[in-house]
Parts: C-alpha cells; structure tokens; sequence
C-alpha cells in the first residue's frame, strides 16, 4: 500500500542542527528513550523550520526559527510554545507540545519539541496515486473551511488565551502594520505598493467581533488522515496565531485559494491542488463559512485585498533574507516574482470587486 504521509528528507545545507549539543540535552529530558539520535528536516515552509527528531522509538518534531532571521516578532518560539499548551486540549488538531528551551547554547535559537502528527499534507500537487474524487474535493475543502470556522468558534478566554492580543483596533494595526513591514523589507520599487495601501487605508471596515485566529490557514498547515483524506488530523505552524478578525483569518485563507478559472499567473503560484474538480470555489466557501458562523461577509473584498497584500509582504520578507545573502536557500530566489503577482491580485480585489 503507498504511504502519503508526509516524510522528510535530510537537513538543507545551512539549516543543520548541532546534533553534539542537542543529545545530550534531549537525553536528558527523555531519559527513557533508548537508541541512536536521527534527525531530518522536513522540506517545505519558508519560515521556522521543523525537523523531524528521533531518539530511539521516539518520534518528536522540533520547531526552531530560521537562521539569519530579520523579523523576529514572527519568531517567538516561547509564544507559539505557550499557545499550544493552552489550545490543544480545546482544539485537538493543535499540535500536543512537549518541551521548550531557550538556552541559545544548544541550538542557537530557542526551540520547543512537539508530538508528531503522521498524516498527509497537500502541497502544490497531488501525491501521485491518492485517489482524488470531485466528490473527495468537494468533502475535503467542506472540511477545511467548517475546520476553520470551529476554531474562531472556541472561547479562547475560558482556554488561557485572552491575553494573547488586543482585538480592539486589530484591523487598523495589521494594515499600518504590514504597510511598515513592506518599507521594512523592500528590495524593489513596486508600483502596485501606494496603490494598495492607500486603497487599504482608505477602505477599512469595522471590525467583526474577536476570535482565536491562525493567520495561515491553508492545505499545507494542515495534516490529512491517510485513511480518510477529508478528514482534518492536524493544523500546524501557530507563529502568527492572536486574537483578531475571524475574517482577515478566512481572507488568508481565500488569499491561499487558486481556482481553475484563476488568471494563468495566478496559477504558477497555486500553493495547493485547490483547482482540481469538485472543489469549492472562493465564494462556496465565504457562503458555507457564513452558514456556519452567522457572520456579516459582505465586506469580504476588503480582507481578500488586504490578505494578499499581507502574504505578498510575509514573501517580500522572506525574499529580503535571500537577497541580501542571510541565507542562501535557491527556493527563495524567484519568490520576488511571488510577491509581484500578489500584489497585482490584491489590487485586481481592490479595484474589481471580486475575491
């Protein structure tokens, strides 16, 4: 039978982990664990990095912030590590966490250990030989989106989270916010940039009532049952997660969404296989997510806007590091492209109405 499941590959040349520091400590804490120490890196995402950590018949992930980082807000290992002690219990596809460390000595950074998810993660394309139905698509994406709406459901007061942002004034922050964070990182002059912003500044809607959100919310943070592939076992990479607008967190997600009748170079950017038949469009699922949580979605261009517009940035930022020599990863070097075809999306919601 082929396995799916997401597996990973050896460590990438500047990303390895000081395996003569990390044993003794990780033997120290798991001293039941018997066996040699096996690490490999996971191959995807372009923001903290995860390995896969064996210690005999032990399986844990690690979590570590990426080498030469520049935003480090975005980065806050302690944070993450807190909010998922806090939100699993409540929210079982939150990674069980296990450890933290914040002695730089042993791995430069600090870190945290979390339970491993096994499961099948979606990226660009489709696994070759994963049965994929329209009917399959259709339950998947259903999933996705209920997912989604079942975590801005959770009171997050009552799970130990309310201090973990100030949802008074969100939307006004992230825009001003993310408009610096662009100046921050820029390496191009983009014409789409003024536009966008002032047309963001400009547009701003009130804010919709709180919640827990997970601000990169697409197919490949989220782990698959390998049994039942509409089935949601795990929703990963918590570094951006607060209190704000549900709907700048289904933006994100919409933002992440290429479909079949997208622009072609929409369509070089396409994440996940959000275009194969049967699944639903970004609009079914803006109606489904209001059938689920009653809310107002009728100023969904906006957050699509602004949600392109943010993960254009989160690219630029990441494109910064690679253009600047902090590091020196090949799979950045064309990401200055991304960030354009994302800017022009954003201003094509601005302009044309449509998500």
């Amino acid at each position: 039978m082929t396995d799916f499941r997401d597996h990973p590959t050896s460590m990438r040349a500047g990303e390895e982990l000081d395996l003569t520091q990390l044993e003794p400590f990780l033997r120290t804490h798991f001293p039941d664990a018997a066996g040699p120490l096996e690490v490999a890196q996971f191959p995807s995402g372009h923001s903290n990095l995860t390995y896969l950590v064996g210690l005999g018949d032990r399986e844990m992930v690690l979590r570590r912030p990426p080498f030469g980082t520049k935003v480090k807000s975005a980065h806050d290992m302690s944070r993450e590590f807190r909010v998922l002690s806090k939100l699993h219990a409540a929210y079982l596809p939150a990674p069980e966490v296990l450890l933290y460390c914040d002695d730089s000595t042993i791995l430069g950074a600090p870190f945290y250990l979390m339970k491993r998810i096994n499961g099948v993660v979606l990226r660009r394309a489709l696994p070759s030989g994963l049965a994929f139905t329209p009917d399959i698509a259709r339950r998947l994406s259903e999933s996705f989106i209920d997912n989604l709406a079942r975590l801005h459901g959770l009171d997050y007061s009552g799970i130990g989270l309310g201090d973990l942002g100030k949802p008074q004034g969100y939307l006004e922050r992230q825009v001003l916010g993310w408009i610096e964070r662009y100046r921050g990182s820029q390496t191009h002059e983009l014409p789409e940039v003024p536009l966008i912003s002032a047309w963001l500044a400009k547009n701003l809607p009130a804010t919709s009532e709180a919640a827990l959100i997970h601000n990169d919310y697409k197919y490949d943070n989220v782990v698959l049952d390998s049994a039942d592939i509409t089935k949601i076992l795990g929703v990963l990479d918590w570094e951006m997660c607060t209190i704000g607008d549900p709907l700048s967190d289904l933006g994100t997600a919409l933002a992440y969404w290429v479909g079949p009748e997208d622009a072609e170079e929409l369509q070089k950017i396409r994440w996940s296989p959000t275009n194969i038949p049967g699944m639903l469009t970004r609009a079914q699922l803006v109606e489904r997510y209001a059938t689920k949580t009653g809310r107002d979605i009728s100023n969904m261009v906006f957050y699509v806007a602004f949600a392109r517009f943010k993960v254009a940035v989160i690219v630029q930022q990441i494109y910064y590091r690679y253009h600047h020599g902090i590091t020196k990863d090949q799979r950045f070097a064309p990401l200055i492209d991304v960030a354009k075809i994302l800017l022009r999306a954003s201003l094509h919601s601005a302009t044309s109405g449509e998500i």
